[in-house]
């Protein structure tokens, strides 16, 4: 079967599960209009777990076919795309095969240009950037220059990606790299990153509370609210009242 036919059958089993009405909800609630960050992405309204069962079906695809998917206008066929290879990193890692993990981290960073909401960050960038970085030796020598193009990019997934990619690190219990990396971003402008880097703390903080705390102390005052409250979400309300409070009185000062 070529990639063409391939690429043709997905694109079916796709549509066999979609809904106008799903995607309708989702062309708004990825903010798709005039000027918004999803600007003109089209939807045709399949879920994330649908799209996962396909993505498991053909996770034995090749790059090729999964490059005209993610070329494809349509989000969930980008989705679609991306999580075939992290169904693929996920073999590689089983077989402790570090050359293709290799293969498709660098295949999916050359294509990252196609990963244009937060959604194909978020289910992609850990198990793929992250795992990479933390499981091959390649990935840890480089890891943090890898991370710091990414933070300093100008464009905003790029930085959604390297905030988003320290889950991974998170779930090993490593948090050098999510401080350091919201450090770098903790001036950023777009609430898409606030909300990131205050996920990523707020997931340090189930982890170790204390080492979250400790980063509060030195960043709370300079840090955006939005940031703030998801990180603090998880505290109790008294503690989560005493780093608003915090904030308030440097925001007045």
């Amino acid at each position: 079967m070529t990639a063409q036919e391939t690429v043709q059958k997905i694109i079916a089993d796709m549509k066999k599960v979609s809904t106008p009405q799903r995607a309708k909800i989702s062309q708004s609630f990825f903010k798709t209009g005039k000027g918004h960050y999803g600007e003109g992405d089209i939807f045709i309204g399949v879920t994330v777990p649908e799209t996962r069962i396909i993505a498991k079906k053909y996770k034995e695809t090749d790059f090729n076919t999964i490059k005209q998917l993610l070329t494809s206008e349509i989000h969930e066929h980008r989705l679609c795309a991306l999580l075939i290879l992290v169904e693929q990193m996920k073999f590689a890692v089983k077989k402790k095969d570090e050359k293709q993990q290799a293969q498709i981290f660098n295949f999916l960073l050359e294509h990252k240009s196609r990963i244009n909401n937060w959604d194909l960050v978020d289910l992609s960038a850990p198990q793929i950037v992250g795992q990479y970085l933390s499981n091959t030796n390649e990935g840890k020598s480089s890891k943090s220059e890898i991370l710091n193009k990414l933070a300093h990019s100008q464009n905003l997934w790029d930085k959604r990606i390297a905030i988003v990619s320290t889950y991974w690190f998170i779930k090993q219990s490593e948090f050098e790299e999510t401080f350091r990396i919201t450090e770098i971003l903790i001036h950023d402008t777009h609430d898409l990153i606030h909300k990131a880097c205050g996920w990523m703390l707020r997931e340090v903080g189930k982890k170790d509370e204390k080492a979250l705390e400790q980063f509060l102390s030195k960043h709370v005052h300079h840090m955006p609210r939005t940031m703030l409250r998801y990180a603090i979400e998880r505290f109790n309300k008294e503690k989560r009242e005493f780093y608003l409070n915090i904030k308030r009185i440097s925001t007045k000062e």
